[in-house]
């Protein structure tokens, strides 16, 4: 702990302080909690995501060997261009908002091309997508935990340090300004007893 003045300057200063971090304490233990729901939110949809992606997959399955019977690449069917995300913002973090993604289907020859093709473009459009939105909803996640990192040390420094830092230097400065009252009041009374003394005897 520094060092403090015994001065009713330093009494405001730390009775300002100790106002300051309760008014900010509630809005950093909300952030927290809003930081936490936001959490749950993004691992639920991560779920549901990962439930599709899992099940996409399994009807892909079925297809694996038809791919090797007909000599078809499955990344020759469609090809993957990218991601698109927009800027989001939850409890001043940003965060990529999942758009969608870009992909390019293979040009398919009907004469040559098994009929299960179209199909198998379309899922595989599908699973890239799926598998794109779990990645973004992972950074999102990423993202707000690291906030909530950084949220919950400021809660905890306020809670645990500065607030109770705050209200022992008040208490440490009001004894020794009070002792000082006191013992200014002490002394002038000696001085008065002193005078009237000193009157009497030289009456």
């Amino acid at each position: 702990m520094a060092k403090i003045k015994h001065t009713k300057t330093e009494l405001k200063a730390q009775t300002d302080a100790l106002k300051r971090f309760q008014r900010f304490l509630p809005m950093l233990q909300l952030k927290k909690q809003q930081l936490q729901a936001e959490i749950a939110g993004i691992t639920a949809k991560l779920a549901e995501v990962q439930r599709r992606e899992d099940a996409a997959r399994a009807k892909l399955e079925a297809w694996v060997a038809l791919y090797a019977d007909a000599a078809v690449s499955p990344e020759a069917l469609v090809a993957f261009k990218g991601v698109r995300t927009a800027q989001g913002n939850i409890a001043g973090v940003a965060i990529p908002l999942y758009e969608g993604i870009a992909a390019e289907p293979a040009p398919l020859d009907p004469y040559r091309t098994p009929a299960w093709a179209d199909d198998a473009q379309d899922m595989l459009a599908q699973l890239m997508a799926l598998k794109a939105e779990g990645d973004v909803l992972r950074r999102q996640r990423e993202l707000i935990q690291e906030e909530l990192h950084t949220t919950g040390q400021r809660v905890n420094l306020f809670e645990k340090v500065k607030i109770p830092e705050c209200k022992e230097n008040i208490r440490v400065i009001r004894i020794f300004i009070g002792d000082e009252q006191t013992a200014a009041v002490v002394r002038g009374k000696i001085a008065k007893g002193r005078t009237a003394k000193q009157k009497e005897a030289t009456a």
